[in-house]
C-alpha cells in the first residue's frame, strides 16, 4: 500500500465502501484495498495496471460513493477539479495522497480556507490529509465543460492543455501535400495534427491515445466520419488495416523523469504497422536520441525540418 495511506490507516482514518480511487498510478500500490474497490484512471497503461490486479477500473465516473482516496496529479488544474469531482460523488471522507513534486503543500493550504482538514501525515516527500466532502464549497474548482483554446476543445491535465504545441505546429509545416489514404496519428492527444490530415482521398484516419480524457476532446475537435479513435497504448497498438503514412510527437516521459525508451517504442511501434512502402514523420525533442532507432526499422532516415529546440524527421521503407 502507499507508505502516507498506509500509515494514516493507522492513525485513525477509516474507509468504507464503496470506495473510489482517483488518478493512481502504477507506483502506487493499492493491493490490500478490497477488490470491489472503483480505481478511476484514463491512462490506459495505468488503467490495465489496476485492471489486470482484479479492481472494478474505469476511465471515468460520476457514480456516488462513499469515500475517495484521490492521488495528486502533476497538473493544478486537474488537482482542483479532481477535488470537485470527489466531492460531488461522495458522502463521506475525502483523502489526498500526494509528494510535494506534485504540489500537495500548496493544495493542502487551499483547502484549509475552505474546509477543516484531518491530518495532515508528512512521509517519503509527501503529505496526506482528508476532510469531509462539501460539493458545494469547491464548486469552483470544477472542470470547465468546453475547455476552448485555439478553437479546438482541451481539458485540464491533457498534453498541450492551454495551447497548441509548437512542436506539433513545426511537424504540421513539414508535413508532405500527398499523404495517403490510410494514415494513423500515434499519440493524437486531442487532434491538433489530426484536424489537418483529412484529404479528399483519405481512406481512414486512426487517431491512437492513451489518455482517454484528450481522446474525448479529439472526438469533438476531429468531426471527421472517415476518422477512427482508439483508446490504446500506441507502443503496443495493431492498425486494423497496414498503413501508409504515421505521423507523431511521442510523449518521451509517463512520470518526471525523461524516458527516451517510450519513444523509441513508438518508433518501433510505426514501423511494424506501415506497409512496406510507408513513411513516418515525426517530431522530438532536439536532445532526444531517437536517430539510432530510426534507423534499426528503417532503411532512409532524413532530418527535413528543425531548430534549436525541435528535429522533425521523415523515415520511409520499414525493415522487415
Amino acid at each position: 500500500m502507499s507508505p502516507r495511506l498506509e500509515l494514516a490507516l493507522t492513525s485513525g482514518l477509516s474507509l468504507s465502501q464503496p470506495l473510489s480511487v482517483l488518478a493512481p498510478t502504477s507506483d502506487h500500490d493499492l493491493l490490500d484495498l478490497p477488490r470491489e474497490t472503483q480505481v478511476v484512471q484514463p491512462f490506459k497503461p495505468f488503467h490495465d495496471h489496476f485492471a489486470t490486479q482484479g479492481f472494478l477500473t474505469t476511465p471515468e465516473s460520476d457514480a456516488p460513493c462513499q469515500d475517495v482516496i484521490v492521488f495528486l496529479p502533476r497538473t493544478k488544474a486537474l488537482a482542483r477539479a479532481l477535488i470537485h469531482q470527489a466531492c460531488s460523488r461522495v458522502s463521506g471522507v475525502i483523502v489526498v495522497d500526494g509528494a510535494k513534486t506534485d504540489g500537495v503543500d500548496s493544495l493542502l493550504k487551499d483547502i484549509r480556507k475552505r474546509v477543516a482538514v484531518e491530518g495532515p501525515i508528512s512521509k517519503a516527500h509527501g503529505k496526506i490529509f482528508w476532510f469531509q466532502s462539501d460539493a458545494v464549497t469547491f464548486a469552483d474548482w470544477a472542470a470547465p465543460e468546453n475547455q476552448m483554446v485555439d478553437g479546438f476543445q482541451t481539458a485540464p491535465g491533457v498534453f498541450s492543455a492551454d495551447g497548441i504545441d509548437p512542436a506539433s505546429a513545426l511537424l504540421l509545416k513539414s508535413l508532405p501535400t500527398k499523404r495517403g489514404a490510410r494514415i494513423a496519428d500515434l499519440g493524437a492527444g486531442w487532434g491538433f495534427l489530426s484536424t489537418n490530415l483529412t484529404h479528399d482521398t483519405l481512406h481512414s484516419l486512426h487517431l491512437v491515445e492513451a489518455d482517454h480524457t484528450a481522446l474525448t476532446c479529439a472526438r469533438a475537435n476531429v468531426p471527421d466520419p472517415r476518422a477512427q479513435f482508439h483508446w490504446a497504448d500506441a507502443t503496443t497498438w495493431k492498425a486494423p488495416e497496414a498503413l501508409d503514412m504515421v505521423v507523431m510527437n511521442p510523449p518521451f516521459h509517463t512520470s518526471r523523469s525523461a524516458d527516451p525508451t517510450l519513444g523509441q517504442c513508438f518508433i518501433a511501434s510505426a514501423a511494424r504497422n506501415l506497409t512496406r512502402n510507408g513513411s513516418l514523420w515525426m517530431v522530438a525533442n532536439r536532445h532526444l536520441p531517437y536517430e539510432a532507432t530510426l534507423s534499426e526499422v528503417f532503411a532512409r532516415v532524413e532530418e527535413v525540418a528543425g531548430d534549436n529546440r525541435f528535429k522533425v524527421f521523415h523515415a520511409s521503407r520499414p525493415r522487415g
